[in-house]
């Protein structure tokens, strides 16, 4: 088993994992002790005569108290063991004595060792609360305080030594003193006072019958207390801080109840008295209860409001009730209660099912069986109690409902992680979607800031637009027609023709490339024929030309076009002059050259800086395109305009 467990083991393990792999090891060894205590059931074998072990069923029993066995026993009666304080056998002092004939140990048992040399051990499986031991008058054992708060021993196995120099040939009497409860003081009839049957033998064969049974019936219950309190503490946790997985909490609290249930197998000295402990395991069925009937109801995925207030209500008269009955009449009140609150649960639990079949959830049958195993394990531990049961029934009985809780809450973490690894990753997945949606918003917004700035500068445009050709060009155009002189007259025209641009710029209304081509030959032929240069103009044919330009492309291609017709006519000295424009691979080249007399020598290098051949580039730059300019003394110069249609054409 050792190798099968390191196989899964890893270096470093979560706690559920953890809780996991000791559930497998503790159900491992469940199955190697159950099978080894098989062996006691079992006919002895050849090797080892009968005579070996002596099995005591009868004793003579009377009520009493006192330091020192009874020397009259005129009272006494013969009684069958086991035997249990059903009808009431303890005295005012909650105390009896048992009497009971020992054989001599046979001859043949150790014949190759001294008589005093031998050790035989007493068996005792279960002497309900506190046991003490004299033989022929010696005292062997005491198992605890006879006076309050008294010890619990009601499911601890018990062993006491035997030495063979106490034991007579002939017939030895055995005395035990037995402190505990009527079954009227108690609230289970697993610490009703008693005695079972006794098992006399050597002692390495009593040692390992008693090492085997006390496995069952204290050191497993102790494993599963504590990881039921360590699982279950860490569910509630988890179910409390995610209000959305209450059920966790409940069953956390289920599981920690259950686990302090347990604990009356193996916790033996209490710093209460006998009423103080029934009345709290009483209660504590109240508390389990509550538990369990909540968890359920919220497993089924429902909230009930008439729950939240009655189970605690409930809660706080269930030990109210036992102390108005009283510890003489305890046992009957908590039975009472015991059936009120098996209904309750086993009414949860059927509803829990039937919701759960009606909305088909996968956990459906696994549910189902364990409820089932948890209802056949409770029934074989009440008949273990009320028969004569082998004990370790009772004891594995005892256990499988905490194995159950130690599934069912591994099996609730797993979904809890799951479905808490989905969660995160739908969260991731939101996080991403609501940056994505933001940032659209984001560029929304600020497209619809930039529409409404360019809503409010388009009418800002048309505005000063309008005031110009109103206003501005209105005066102008007195001044040209009323001026006497006729240099103002010219600069009012040239102005009026500048004014009349900049409102067709501001306007941003696109124009007809065949249309711009038309009114830059007009201006271009007629200001070179008025200033003595022979023009000559080159165009595309009309079904060449689909295009239109922006205004803005319009305005500065006008303004480019005119600065250098403005430099031939009043620095080149040329006699001609040719203008040819041409659309090539989606861009518009326009080439002016002249045959002047080019850039003179000082301004070699230096062409920016002259003729305005800086603002004519700077244009160009603007409109995504370039001007180069190429000239040379004596050669003339030729400008090259190219600007891309794709940025600044709206369509044919």
């Amino acid at each position: 088993m050792a190798a099968a467990s390191s196989s899964i083991t890893p270096s470093r393990a979560t706690l559920p994992q953890w809780l996991g792999r000791a559930a497998c090891r503790l159900i491992l060894c469940l199955g190697t002790l159950a099978g080894t205590g098989v062996s006691l059931a079992l006919p002895a074998s050849p090797a080892q005569p009968p005579t070996t072990v002596q099995w005591l069923r009868q004793a003579q029993t009377q009520a009493g108290s006192g330091a020192q066995p009874p020397q009259d026993w005129t009272d006494a009666r013969t009684v069958s063991l086991p035997d249990e304080w059903t009808a009431g056998r303890a005295g005012a002092q909650g105390e009896a004595w048992y009497r009971l004939k020992l054989a001599g140990p046979a001859a043949d048992t150790a014949p190759q060792a001294a008589p005093d040399d031998r050790l035989y051990g007493l068996y005792v499986e279960r002497a309900c609360s506190v046991l003490q031991v004299w033989l022929n008058g010696h005292l062997l054992h005491e198992g605890g305080s006879f006076g309050e708060p008294v010890s619990r021993n009601c499911h601890r196995p018990q062993l006491v030594s035997v030495p063979a120099a106490l034991l007579l040939a002939g017939p030895n009497t055995v005395t035990l003193r037995i402190k505990g409860y009527t079954l009227a003081q108690v609230s289970s009839r697993l610490r009703v006072g008693g005695l079972s049957e006794l098992e006399f033998g050597p002692y390495e064969v009593m040692a390992a019958h008693h090492a085997r049974r006390l496995v069952f019936a204290i050191r497993l219950p102790e494993v599963m207390s504590g990881a039921l309190v360590l699982m279950g503490s860490f569910m509630f946790v988890m179910g409390w801080f995610n209000r959305a997985q209450s059920h966790l909490a409940y069953f956390g609290a289920l599981m920690v109840g259950w686990s302090l249930l347990l604990a009356r197998l193996w916790a033996t000295d209490l710093p209460l008295s006998n009423a103080a402990v029934e009345l709290a395991l009483a209660a504590l069925m109240g508390f389990v209860t509550l538990a369990a009937v909540q968890f359920l109801m919220r497993y089924a995925g429902h909230r009930l409001q008439l729950l939240n207030i009655a189970l605690p209500v409930q809660c706080a008269l269930l030990p109210l009730s036992l102390l108005a009955a009283g510890p003489s009449r305890l046992y009957a009140a908590a039975g009472v209660w015991s059936v009120l609150l098996t209904a309750q649960i086993v009414t949860a639990s059927a509803y829990y099912l039937a919701e759960a079949r009606r909305q088909h959830r996968p956990q459906f049958w696994s549910m189902a069986a364990l409820l089932a195993a948890l209802a056949v394990s409770l029934a074989v531990a009440f008949a273990a109690q009320v028969t004569p049961m082998d004990a370790r029934i009772g004891y594995i009985a005892e256990l499988v409902p905490a194995l159950g809780f130690l599934a069912l809450g591994l099996r609730l973490v797993q979904q809890f992680g799951r479905a808490y690894q989905t969660v995160e990753q739908d969260r991731a997945e939101l996080e991403v979607r609501i940056r994505e949606a933001t940032a659209q918003i984001e560029r929304n917004f600020a497209q619809l800031s930039e529409l409404k700035v360019e809503q409010v500068t388009e009418r800002e445009r048309k505005r000063i637009a309008a005031d110009l050709h109103d206003d501005l060009g209105a005066k102008l155009l007195t001044i040209v027609h009323t001026s006497d002189s006729e240099r103002i007259s010219t600069l009012a025209r040239e102005a009026l023709e500048e004014m009349r641009l900049s409102v067709r710029g501001l306007t941003g209304k696109p124009v007809k490339l065949i249309d711009a081509l038309g009114d830059w030959r007009a201006e271009v032929v007629s200001r070179l024929t008025q200033s003595g240069v022979q023009g000559d103009w080159h165009s595309p044919s009309d079904e060449e030309v689909p295009h239109t330009l922006s205004s803005r492309a319009y305005v500065q291609t006008t303004r480019i076009l005119r600065e250098a017709v403005s430099n031939i006519i009043k620095h080149s000295g040329a006699s001609q002059c040719s203008v040819r424009c041409t659309i090539a691979q989606g861009d518009f080249q326009l080439v002016i050259q002249d045959n002047g007399k080019g850039i003179p020598m000082e301004l070699d290098g230096r062409l920016d800086k002259g003729h305005g051949m800086a603002s004519m580039k700077g244009r160009a730059k603007q409109l995504q395109g370039q001007c180069l300019v190429e000239s040379g003394p004596g050669y003339g110069t030729v400008i090259r305009l190219t600007l891309p249609l794709e940025r600044h054409t709206t369509g044919a």
